[in-house]
């Protein structure tokens, strides 16, 4: 009797525990099915309109990140794209492809040249490098963009280049526009070849009205006569090939830096004169003259001369 109530106890024991996990497992189900309706109703709200959605599920799937911008010549440039300085790029010529083929055939004068004459060269000129060409023209005439380009800078430079404005040309080349009474474009905007993009003027450091033009090729300048034929007003070729040696080496500011770097002064002291500051130094008066401008041999005590 006492063993058929211990067995009767156990059967019931495994009766309610089996009852007890059909009961769990139940229970588990239906917090899953609510779970997945949840995720459901996150995954696709029904307050977004169709349209957006649609927006929304193509820069999803989008293979490549169609809102990056693009500019000018960006392989060739690395990417690089500021306004912070006319070379950002810092990369000296020495670093250069020996040669580079420039597009030049929609190239437009950028000023007209009937009204205007070239004032300075490019090269040394008094104590630094003069990295451009200067056009004498009457100001708040038109100046254009040389050729097709997107804007990289336009800025004002109190003690130096005045209103200014740096173009990033399709073919590879970067111009730039100094001196303005008023550049009439803005940064990042796309400008066609011929394009009217400022007024020249006489912001800045200058000593009448002017337009300062420089030509670059990644940070490097070079002579922009090598390129244009200021006469002609034309470029020298449709398809121009620049070379290293030639175009731009930058050997010329090279030289002029080291020439510089040589150079000797002396400060004027009471009784002395040309002739025997010369004697000291062991050059000649007329070479003192030269390297310090000079019209007579006037000079004054404490007055700082270049001998050398």
């Amino acid at each position: 009797m006492m063993r058929t109530k211990v067995v009767f106890i156990l059967i019931i024991s495994l009766l309610s525990a089996s009852i007890k996990a059909q009961d769990i497992q139940a229970m588990a189900a239906s917090s899953v099915k609510r779970v997945s309706a949840s995720n459901s109703t996150l995954s696709t709200p029904t307050n977004i309109p169709e349209d957006t959605a649609d927006v929304y599920e193509s820069l999803l799937n989008t293979q490549q990140d169609d809102l990056m911008e693009s500019h000018p010549a960006d392989d060739i440039y690395n990417d690089i794209w500021s306004s912070a300085s006319i070379n950002p790029y810092k990369i000296p010529a020495s670093k250069l492809p020996k040669t580079f083929t420039v597009d030049c055939s929609n190239f437009t004068m950028p000023l007209d040249m009937s009204k205007a004459r070239i004032s300075s060269n490019y090269g040394r000129r008094w104590s630094r490098f003069h990295h451009g060409i200067d056009i004498a023209i009457p100001s708040w005439n038109n100046i254009y963009a040389a050729f097709d380009g997107e804007v990289r800078i336009v800025k004002y430079q109190r003690r130096g280049y005045g209103h200014y404005i740096v173009i990033r040309h399709d073919n590879g080349l970067e111009t730039v526009y100094a001196h303005l009474n008023e550049p009439l474009c803005k940064v990042n905007d796309k400008v066609k070849s011929g394009q009217i993009i400022g007024k020249s003027g006489n912001t800045g450091r200058s000593t009448g009205p002017h337009l300062h033009f420089e030509v670059r090729f990644i940070g490097n300048s070079f002579n922009p006569t090598k390129l244009i034929n200021f006469r002609t007003q034309k470029v020298h070729a449709q398809r121009y090939t620049l070379r290293k040696g030639k175009e731009y080496n930058n050997l010329a500011a090279k030289k002029y830096k080291a020439r510089k770097r040589r150079a000797r002064y002396h400060k004027v002291r009471r009784g002395e004169c040309l002739g025997k500051i010369a004697q000291r130094y062991r050059t000649s008066v007329k070479r003192i003259k030269r390297l310090n401008r000079m019209r007579n041999s006037k000079i004054k005590i404490g007055q700082r001369l270049r001998v050398r």
